[in-house]
């Protein structure tokens, strides 16, 4: 008997030719789109967004044109429960979610799979471009092939029971193998665009998103710069993340960027672009991949953004349960809320969110 896999389908190039290939590979296919949008002005309809109604509408077209069902889950509640009000709450607290990687971690891979297992399937699987290997028992995250690709990097929250039901068919391969697959076989989506980052903010105006759903005004602030002098009025922290330049509003005859946000004072502290680098860092809410727990000092190569190169670094395990970071090289523009993940080589070896900068 073939095994079941449930794929998420997000009407894309990616998740499309992952049907063909686990077709390919011997498996039963069922097509999913997880509908997680609320159908107001909110959650305008933006092309190439992951979760959007041509999702639904692309992701049926290619179930039709493989012959595979497809059907469409309803996640707006986790959705908004789990991503959209931490995503807020983080903005208004000082800090910079990555909403793409909560969404992984309680949409994609828990309820999702959740729901996939109740139905009867042996895996869930995405078009992820990274791999899924098996050692000596314990299942393991690595790079895709197509490094300029790869999105290991959102994908360190997994737990080995999760690793054990998912399958990413899309690593083996780069991006122009995808596509050139896809046009191969007539999928129209073959050359369709990468779905955008955050697929709730109209026009990526956090600020006005926020505000709408609050209904709350932005309290006006100060600028300040290092030594604390008063340098002008912001318009709410909301707007404002570490290593920001545009859309400060005032002129100070030089450049000057966002170094850190003091949300108990309600400032907005300015610096220059030197002042933007740092070695060290805290990260909580870690989760490692080859191993349960960091038991003493690990050299690792650290990436602290997705769009960032590593830098070889040293984590340390504390007491709290949080992690040190010491890196090799000061990397720009640390972010608290943004995700820290640790490589060797090709290996993923966990990650977490970075909760304090030190200097």
């Amino acid at each position: 008997m073939k095994k079941k896999v449930v794929l998420g389908m997000s009407g894309g190039v990616d998740s499309s030719v992952a049907a063909y290939l686990l077709l390919e590979q011997g498996y039963e296919v069922i097509g999913v789109t997880m509908q997680i949008w609320e159908e107001d002005e909110e959650y305008e309809e933006r092309e190439g967004g992951c979760c959007s109604l041509s999702s639904v509408n692309d992701g049926r077209r290619v179930a039709h044109k493989l012959g595979i069902p497809f059907y469409v889950m309803n996640f707006k509640e986790e959705f908004k429960e789990k991503i959209v009000t931490n995503f807020i709450d983080e903005y208004l607290n000082g800090r910079t979610p990555n909403p793409c990687i909560a969404c992984n971690k309680y949409i994609k891979f828990e309820s999702f799979l959740k729901r996939a297992l109740n139905l009867g399937a042996d895996y869930i699987a995405t078009g992820h471009y990274a791999k899924i290997e098996e050692k000596d028992g314990r299942y393991l995250i690595k790079k895709g092939v197509d490094l300029t690709k790869d999105q290991s990097y959102v994908l360190y929250n997994f737990t080995q029971f999760q690793l054990e039901h998912t399958l990413l068919p899309c690593g083996d391969y780069t991006k122009d193998d995808i596509r050139a697959i896809a046009k191969k076989i007539g999928l129209s989506v073959h050359n369709k665009k990468d779905s955008q980052e955050i697929c709730f903010i109209p026009d990526d105006d956090y600020g006005k998103f926020i505000q709408k759903r609050t209904g709350e005004v932005p309290k006006e602030g100060y600028f300040k710069d290092l030594n604390g002098n008063i340098l002008g009025k912001h318009k709410g922290i909301l707007h404002y993340t570490i290593g920001q330049r545009k859309g400060l509003e005032i002129a100070l005859g030089k450049r000057m960027y966002v170094v850190d946000i003091d949300v108990e004072a309600n400032e907005v502290i300015l610096g220059e672009n030197q002042d933007l680098f740092k070695k060290e860092l805290i990260a909580e809410d870690v989760n490692f991949i080859p191993f349960d727990k960091l038991e003493k000092p690990l050299e690792v190569e650290v990436k602290v953004r997705y769009s960032t190169a590593s830098n070889k670094g040293i984590i340390y395990p504390m007491e709290s349960g949080e992690i040190k970071v010491e890196l090799l090289n000061p990397q720009r523009a640390i972010t608290k809320g943004q995700s820290v993940v640790f490589y060797q080589g090709d290996d993923l070896i966990g990650g977490g969110i970075i909760s304090k900068i030190n200097d």
